[in-house]
C-alpha cells in the first residue's frame, strides 16, 4: 500500500517510518510547534532519498531565516525528486525552491496553479496565506481579499475538522472584515488542536479585530505557558497580550510582558517578528504617553541593524525606519527612504511609493514634526496595506497619522479618522483620544 500524507496525497517513499515522521513533522510545522525540525530530520534519516522530507526541512529553515541551510536542503530535495518523485512532488519542490531562492512572484503564480491541480497539498497552499505569506508580501493592495478568495475556492476539498484549514480560513475572514465568521472558524480550529500556535495567534487576531482585547489577553495568559519558548510564535503571541495591556492603559503589565517574552534578549522568534514586535511595541508605548525605559530602543536597534541592513523589504523597512528615527540615526533613516525611492523609480518595489513615505513619516514623527508627518502619511494612508503584515501590525501607522493630526492641530481630520475606525473596531484607547479631542 502506498504511503500517503496527512490529507491522502501519495508520497514517494516506501518507508512507513519516514512517511509517519513526515506527516507528524508537517503537522508540527503547520502549527508552528516545537519539534518539527527533529521530526523531519527523523524522516530523512529513515529514507535519505525522500524528497518531500528534505523540502519540508528547507521550508522550516526558511521560516527561521536560515537561508544557506534552506537553499542547501531544497537543492537536495530537487535532486531527489528528479530521480524519484511524482508530478505533484516535483511541482511542490519547485515552488519551494522559487520561494527560498528569492523569486516570490513566480512562486505565487506557481502556487496558484499547483493548488488548482492538488488543492489538498496544504504545505503549498499555506505559502500565500498568513500575515507574512506570498500574498501579504506581494505588494498588492487587495491581499486580504485574495486570501479569502483562495480559501473559499478550495474549502470544499477540506474536511470539516481539518484544524489547519479552519485556522487559516478563519484568519483570512477576520482580517478581511468578516470578524464574527472568522472568529468562529479559528475557535473551532483551536479547539480541535490546542497545540497549535497558529490557531492561538489567529484567534488572538480575531478577538483584537472584534474589540475583545481583554478576552485575547485572557486566552494568551492561559495558553502561553504551555507553549515552549523555542516556539517561533512565543514572543509574538505575548506581544499581542502586551498590546492588550497598552490598550487598557496598563503600561506596567505591558512592559513586564515585553521584558519576559518579546525583547530581543529573550525571544527565539523569527527575525522579522522580533524586529517588528520590538519596534512597534516601543513606538506605541511612547506614542501613547508612557516612558520607554532606558536602553530598550537601543537594544532593539542593535538586534535589527545586522538583520535588515539594506532597504527593499517593505514590512521590515517600515519598522527599521522607526528604530532608526527613535535612536537618532537620522542619516540611516534618510538613506533607507532614498534607497526605497530609487527602487520605486526603477519599478522594482511592488509595494510602491507608500514605503519611502512611511520611512520619512516615521522620522518626522520622531522629530515632532507632526504636520510634516501628516502631510506624508495622509495621501498614502489607503496604500499602507501594501507593506503586508496584519491589520493589528499596520494599525500602528494609522495611529501615527491620527496622533500627527491631533498634535498638528487637525482635530476635525482626527475625529473623522476615529469615526472610520469605529466602524471596524472599538478600543479603550480610541475612546480616550476621542475624549481628548472633545475637551
Amino acid at each position: 500500500m502506498a504511503c500517503l500524507d496527512r490529507r491522502g496525497l501519495p508520497l514517494s517513499t516506501e518507508s512507513d517510518l519516514a512517511a509517519g515522521r513526515y506527516r507528524q513533522g508537517v503537522n508540527l510545522l503547520l502549527s508552528a510547534w516545537p519539534g518539527a525540525a527533529e521530526t523531519l530530520e527523523g524522516a530523512v534519516a529513515a529514507d535519505p532519498d525522500f524528497a518531500l522530507a528534505h523540502a519540508a526541512r528547507a521550508r522550516l529553515h526558511a521560516i527561521r531565516a536560515e537561508m544557506p541551510a534552506a537553499r542547501a536542503r531544497i537543492a537536495a530535495a530537487a535532486e531527489q525528486v528528479a530521480r524519484r518523485g511524482t508530478e505533484r512532488e516535483r511541482s511542490h519542490v519547485g515552488i519551494l525552491s522559487l520561494a527560498i531562492n528569492g523569486q516570490p512572484a513566480r512562486a505565487l503564480d506557481a502556487t496558484l496553479a499547483h493548488v488548482e491541480a492538488w488543492p489538498r497539498d496544504a504545505l503549498i497552499l499555506s505559502l500565500p496565506l498568513g500575515a507574512f505569506g506570498l500574498f501579504a508580501f506581494s505588494g498588492m493592495a487587495g491581499h486580504d481579499q485574495a486570501r479569502v478568495d483562495l480559501c473559499e475556492r478550495h474549502a470544499r476539498h477540506y474536511d470539516a475538522d481539518d484544524w489547519w484549514f479552519l485556522t487559516y480560513r478563519g484568519w483570512s475572514q477576520a482580517e478581511n472584515g468578516a470578524v464574527a465568521q472568522g472568529r468562529a472558524l479559528t475557535q473551532r480550529g483551536f479547539e480541535l488542536r490546542r497545540e497549535n500556535a497558529n490557531a492561538a495567534h489567529a484567534l488572538s487576531h480575531a478577538m483584537y479585530e472584534a474589540g475583545a482585547g481583554e478576552e485575547a489577553e485572557a486566552l494568551i495568559e492561559g495558553w502561553l505557558p504551555g507553549y515552549d519558548r523555542s516556539g517561533p510564535l512565543h514572543g509574538h503571541i505575548a506581544w499581542h497580550a502586551a498590546l492588550g495591556a497598552l490598550e487598557r492603559g496598563d503600561a506596567e503589565r505591558a512592559l513586564a510582558l515585553y521584558a519576559a517574552h518579546v525583547a530581543p534578549a529573550v525571544s527565539a522568534g523569527m527575525p522579522v517578528n522580533v524586529v517588528s514586535d520590538t519596534a512597534s511595541f516601543l513606538w506605541r508605548l511612547q506614542a501613547y504617553g508612557h516612558a520607554v525605559p532606558a536602553g530598550l530602543w537601543q537594544a532593539a536597534a542593535d538586534y535589527a541593524r545586522p538583520v535588515f541592513p539594506a532597504a527593499g523589504f517593505p514590512f521590515a523597512d517600515a519598522h527599521m525606519a522607526i528604530l532608526e528615527a527613535a535612536t537618532g540615526e537620522r542619516e540611516a533613516a534618510e538613506r533607507r527612504a532614498a534607497a526605497l525611492a530609487r527602487l520605486v523609480e526603477a519599478g522594482s518595489l511592488a509595494a510602491g511609493p507608500v514605503v519611502p513615505a512611511i520611512c520619512r513619516a516615521a522620522l518626522a514623527f520622531a522629530e515632532e514634526d507632526y504636520a510634516g508627518c501628516a502631510r506624508l502619511l495622509e495621501p498614502v494612508a489607503a496604500e499602507v496595506v501594501r507593506i503586508g503584515g496584519s491589520g493589528a501590525q499596520r494599525e500602528m501607522l494609522e495611529d501615527m497619522l491620527l496622533l500627527a493630526l491631533m498634535r498638528g492641530g487637525e482635530a476635525e481630520k482626527a475625529c473623522a479618522l476615529l469615526d472610520r475606525r469605529l466602524h471596524r473596531r472599538s478600543s479603550p484607547r480610541d475612546a480616550r483620544w476621542r475624549g481628548q479631542l472633545a475637551a
